[in-house]
């Protein structure tokens, strides 16, 4: 099974951006932990990141229409509380996208309580670090079965 994983804003910068928030493990290892995880399970993991609004919106369509994903993750960060063009990106598709918060967002900054891309997502886990991406992906290997 083909999944995306792709992350949004600032992501790059785990590791030393508010590691009280989000942890010392940079976006690569995130990604390393990943892999380990599912060694031998049959997925196919494609990861992408970018700070910029277009660029992610062509990975979510990519996703689908292009890397035949059957599958995608995606931490749109800051994104998600304000992009519609990109929750719009969400709605086009038909495979099941899942939107991934390393932090808990209910519990921080009143703007990051609101989603505007999550309803075009089957399903949104939140505050779990890099777990939340395991999570993601057993449910969509679950799903598939």
């Amino acid at each position: 099974m083909k999944i995306a994983v792709i992350n949004g804003p600032n992501l790059n910068l785990l590791g030393r951006r508010e590691p009280h928030i989000y942890g010392n493990d940079t976006l690569a290892d995130i990604e390393r932990m990943i892999r380990d995880e599912f060694e031998g399970a049959g997925v196919d993991l494609r990861f992408e990141q970018s700070n910029s609004e277009g660029e992610l919106i062509d990975f979510v369509q990519a996703a689908e229409l292009e890397w035949g994903c059957a599958g995608m993750i995606i931490n749109p960060g800051a994104y998600s509380h304000y992009s519609y063009a990109l929750g719009d990106a969400f709605d086009s598709l038909s495979i099941p996208i899942i939107e991934v918060h390393l932090s808990n967002t209910a519990a921080r900054d009143e703007f990051r309580r609101r989603s505007v891309t999550a309803a075009g997502a089957i399903g949104k886990i939140e505050g779990l670090g890099w777990r939340g991406y395991v999570a993601a992906i057993r449910f969509l290997l679950e799903r598939s079965a």
